[in-house]
């Protein structure tokens, strides 16, 4: 069963959301807090972090059995670099990984169907 409820924090609305008993916060939501026009610069920015790269790979190690560290190595080696660009649907698209799926779908959906 899906959940949906919002909290205001500092004047902004956050979307948490929960499926199957996991729960989700919308990184959109808190982006919205820093600057309104422009959420998804910012959570790109976010996503080519080596901390924010260091994080979702921690998690991935713990909770997703399809995680390939070896692999992610490579990848998190470029994290930081000016030339590195990472966005969420690009980290769905090119690793699958449960972190962002779950939430990025779940949440799109229900944006769409709350217009």
């Amino acid at each position: 069963m899906n959940k949906n409820k919002k909290i205001n924090v500092k004047g902004v609305d956050i979307l948490l959301y929960q499926n199957n008993h996991e729960d989700f916060i919308s990184l959109t939501d808190i982006a919205r807090h820093k600057d309104p026009n422009h959420t998804d610069d910012l959570v790109k920015n976010w996503m080519r972090n080596r901390n924010t790269i260091e994080l979702l790979g921690f998690w991935e190690t713990i909770y997703n059995p399809n995680f390939k560290p070896v692999e992610f190595d490579g990848f998190r080696k470029q994290a930081g670099l000016n030339s590195f660009v990472m966005t969420p649907k690009r980290w769905i698209i090119h690793w699958q990984y449960k972190i962002l799926y779950t939430a990025i779908v779940n949440f799109n959906e229900y944006t769409r169907n709350e217009k």
